[in-house]
């Protein structure tokens, strides 16, 4: 593999550079899009059970902010409501609408840089195959003499030229894929919070000090 290596000449080591930055990049996208670290289809239904009556106190708050992305969101409604007295509904759902804007920033990290690599690697190793063809070339003919050499040797060499091709899709047709995937696994996610918010935003109405509802309520 070294001996490979050194025949593909410098331009493979731009190449090698960006196999070690997926390979980073996919591994730790792979354990921060875990499930659990997103989202748990209970945790709509305890935060609206705990918080039935009223706001809980900060522990659990914190609490909830650390279970997941979307515990982060969830309390950020909590947050909201204990922070302004003076809140109404509209101010729940900007606050928590800003949370989720930072989460789904948050889920999204690296997957830029994954899709440039995906998309670089191949030309890279494209550039590399013409650098080395241009050397083989001009080592064949260094005079300008119209010779090709010797043929043998010259396959050989267009051979070694082209490892940099092969290398450069090697690493961009993985990290497209992984790209993909990790960009359909974020949308998803993000119609999930979307809904779960929306769900938990309207439990927060009648908790709201601006919105009228738990005054109302306790007259009946």
């Amino acid at each position: 593999m070294l001996s490979l290596i050194q025949a593909a000449g410098w331009p493979i080591w731009p190449l090698i550079l960006c196999s070690v930055l997926a390979l980073a990049f996919i591994g730790e996208r792979a354990l921060s899009l875990r499930r659990s670290r997103i989202f748990s289809p209970s945790l709509v239904n305890e935060a609206i059970g705990v918080s039935r009556d009223s706001v809980p106190g900060t522990e659990m708050v914190n609490r909830l902010a650390q279970h997941s992305a979307l515990g982060q969101v969830l309390a950020t409604g909590w947050r909201t409501i204990t922070l302004n007295p003076r809140c109404t509904p509209q101010d729940v759902r900007n606050a928590m609408e800003n949370a989720g804007r930072e989460v789904t920033h948050q889920m999204e990290r690296y997957l830029p840089a994954i899709a440039t690599i995906a998309s670089v690697a191949p030309l890279m190793g494209l550039l590399g195959t013409v650098i080395g063809m241009i050397d083989i070339f001009g080592s064949q003919a260094p005079a300008g003499a119209l010779t090709a050499g010797n043929p043998a040797q010259l396959a050989h060499g267009i051979s070694v030229a082209l490892y940099n091709t092969a290398f450069g899709l090697m690493v961009a047709i993985p990290a497209l894929i992984c790209w993909r995937y990790f960009r359909a696994k974020v949308d998803g996610y993000v119609l999930e919070l979307e809904l779960a918010t929306e769900r938990f935003a309207r439990h927060l109405e009648r908790l709201c000090p601006g919105s009228g509802v738990g005054s109302s309520g306790a007259g009946r």
